[in-house]
């Protein structure tokens, strides 16, 4: 059981309507319009959280035909976000600004703070910069929180269907296969 099951569909649909996105949408109102892949960032420094910043713009077109929606939550504000997702090509996609990571503490997502030494000594974490996420999508200041790990749930109503929980910061989740 995950800690999403534990927690009543009447509380999840109402968990979902107090969260905003930047542009005023709930996501209780987004999820009951469409499925909805949110995807939890750490900081805009990370190799990694860039790398799912381009995967998602990649597969945009084919979550588009699947009538999924992807919406991000992230640690900076709407005008720290705003080059990041401009820069991949979709500034027009929903976001939350969650400096404070008040979402990602919720029970329903509950995703881990790990020391930053814990994640980056690990091998993954040095094979998936050698892979070219380090390369491709370089590294930036820390002014986010570094400790708070990501994760990836799919959403459809107020129900999460599937979740990817990061065990490093390297991991490479199967985004369709989550939305399968």
């Amino acid at each position: 059981m995950t800690n999403a099951d534990a927690v009543p569909a009447d509380d999840v649909a109402q968990t979902l309507a107090s969260i905003h996105t930047e542009s005023g949408a709930s996501l209780l109102t987004l999820v009951e319009a469409s499925p909805v892949l949110l995807v939890f960032l750490r900081h805009f420094g990370c190799s990694f959280c860039r790398q799912a910043i381009s995967d998602v713009a990649d597969l945009k077109g084919e979550l588009d035909k699947r009538g999924v929606r992807p919406v991000f939550v992230h640690l900076g504000t709407p005008e720290r976000a705003r080059p990041f997702f401009d820069y991949y090509g979709i500034g027009n996609v929903e976001r939350v600004s969650d400096p404070e990571a008040k979402i990602y503490q919720l029970s329903m997502f509950a995703l881990p703070r790990m020391h930053p030494a814990l994640t980056l000594l690990q091998p993954s974490v040095w094979l998936g910069w050698l892979k070219g996420a380090l390369f491709k999508h370089g590294i930036g200041a820390i002014k986010e929180d570094g400790h708070q790990m990501q994760g990836i749930f799919f959403l459809k109503g107020p129900k999460i269907v599937r979740q990817f929980r990061y065990k490093t910061i390297a991991d490479e989740p199967n985004y369709l296969k989550l939305v399968a």
